[in-house]
């Protein structure tokens, strides 16, 4: 009887024993890094701290995932001592372009004899950005740009219409030894010598991400073409240090400015990887929104990536005076990215052949995108005369191949 006692009073004691505990138990996750490339791994490590003056029992220990990145890990901590640490870690990968969160972490507590749990979760998340897949493209010397680091000035008023006399407000990075402090007496800001700074190169980049214009799904889509050839295009210009206008056909629209530092192309690198993580399709029909929002676009390079256009945007496009910049258009054949019968595959050909007679002819520089197409390979083609790239588009569009 005394065995039956204890054997029906030990689970009700185990419960008491573990409600009464009163463990304070603190949680810190590290993300290493918390911005990672599409198809790369990320670690994640949990640190847990014992604050109480008692030692734990066994904890459970449960990381919320979002499915992308794989299942819940789990761990078991057998015995963690007053202020003891214990530090666990696991590794998170996707191959999907996002931000995720992380989180809430969860902690079940056992008594000694594994009777009873009990479940407490923390509150706090971190995310983890996943950005698209950026390729390294070759540098070309474009015709509308600026590369130098303030050797040349001749083409500088005309390409960045910069005014040799005047100042403008400090930026990031700029030399101390540069601060105009009369003028920054005046304004009550920092203001540099603009004729003692570098002249900066300007870009715009311009996405069209209406799901009208692209086919395809998941990964192999020429959405997610155009998504990664952004990237690499943005990070490609704002390392060699332009200052960068991004927009999409939404109206969603990003500016700043390359330089030097830790992820290569200054603070705005990063926040351009941030925003194409995100960017989705839009349900936009035509481009009025993106070709108004090119017109103001005259000065430095442009580069548009396209999917299909119809004959009203592709003449709208042709229509855009560029006038100092140069102007560069990633056009793709989005027809390549689903079967198609033969005769609508010889019908979206010549629609596409006279979408680039008409670009090229405007003076745009047409790059021919498939779905075979590699970006650092086509992407020389920037370089090139019109009338050439726009020829080995034509005949691209006629053979329905490229790589």
């Amino acid at each position: 009887m005394r065995v039956g006692v204890f054997i029906v009073a030990l689970p009700l004691v185990a419960i008491l024993v573990v409600m009464r505990t009163r463990y304070r138990i603190a949680c810190t996750r590290v993300l290493d890094p918390a911005r990672v490339t599409a198809g790369r791994a990320a670690r994640v490590v949990l640190r847990l701290e014992n604050l109480s003056r008692l030692p734990t029992g066994v904890l459970l220990v449960e990381d919320t995932l979002p499915y992308v990145l794989g299942g819940r890990p789990r761990f078991v901590l057998d015995r963690v001592e007053p202020q003891g640490v214990r530090d666990v870690a696991y590794s998170v990968r996707s191959e999907l372009r996002g931000r995720y969160a992380i989180g809430p972490l969860a902690v079940r507590l056992t008594d000694p004899f594994g009777f009873c749990e009990l479940s407490r979760a923390f509150r706090g998340t971190d995310s983890l950005i996943v950005t698209p897949v950026v390729h390294e493209i070759p540098l070309v010397r474009l015709g509308g740009d600026f590369t130098g680091g303030g050797e040349s000035r001749l083409r500088a008023v005309a390409v960045a219409g910069e005014d040799d006399v005047a100042t403008r407000e400090y930026r990031l990075g700029d030399d101390l030894r540069r601060v105009h402090w009369r003028s920054t007496a005046h304004a009550g800001e920092l203001m540099v010598r603009r004729e003692e700074q570098p002249w900066q190169s300007r870009a715009t980049l311009f996405l069209d991400t209406r799901s009208a214009a692209h086919r395809g799904d998941g990964l192999a889509s020429s959405f997610e073409w155009s998504v990664s050839a952004a990237a690499s295009i943005g990070v490609h210009l704002t390392r060699k240090r332009f200052a960068v206008q991004f927009r999409t056909d939404s109206g969603d629209e990003l500016r700043g400015f390359g330089g030097v530092s830790e992820v290569g192309g200054g603070a705005f690198e990063g926040e351009l990887l941030d925003a194409l993580a995100t960017v989705g399709a839009s349900r936009a029909t035509d481009l009025s929104a993106g070709v108004a929002h090119l017109r103001r676009a005259r000065e430095g390079v442009v580069v548009a990536i396209l999917g299909s256009l119809s004959a009203a945007d592709a003449d709208a496009i042709a229509r855009v005076h560029l006038g100092n910049g140069a102007g560069v258009v990633l056009l793709l054949d989005t027809s390549t990215w689903v079967q198609l019968g033969t005769n609508a595959r010889a019908q979206a050909a010549t629609a596409y052949a006279a979408n680039v007679r008409l670009l090229a002819h405007a003076g745009w520089r047409v790059l021919p995108v498939t779905s075979r197409t590699m970006l650092p390979r086509v992407w020389p083609l920037a370089g090139a005369d019109p009338l050439m790239t726009a020829a080995r588009a034509e005949m691209l569009g006629m053979t329905g191949t490229g790589r």
